[in-house]
């Protein structure tokens, strides 16, 4: 259980450390970052947490150069984070890999 959870979450310290991060950004970054991390989360079934760090390296720099979160991201942020996780390699979902056997087995049984 414990790998299972090192697998969704990452080093527990190391999330820790991430959403300290997250805290410590300007208002409006924080906003978003949580917003993103709800929507990737429930989106994608991410099973890596790389993803958060590159988005937090991101928003730190847009925040150390003034710049206001949605001049980033732009006015729609769910598309922004469509656009990331397109961009992400990341493991299959439970869920994809059910459907591939699914489809697999179905293929090999009637021949097609």
């Amino acid at each position: 259980m414990n790998e299972f959870l090192k697998k969704i979450i990452g080093d527990k310290k190391e999330w820790n450390a991430m959403e300290a991060r997250a805290k410590a950004l300007p208002k409006d970054y924080r906003v978003v970052y949580d917003e993103m991390k709800q929507y990737i989360w429930k989106s994608s079934g991410l099973s890596s947490t790389d993803i958060f760090k590159d988005l937090l390296d991101f928003f730190e720099e847009g925040a150390a150069n003034g710049k206001r979160v949605l001049e980033i991201t732009g006015n729609d942020v769910a598309a922004f984070c469509d656009e990331i996780l397109r961009n992400e390699k990341r493991e299959k979902t439970y869920t994809e890999k059910w459907r591939e056997t699914l489809n697999q087995n179905i293929a090999k049984k009637i021949g097609k």
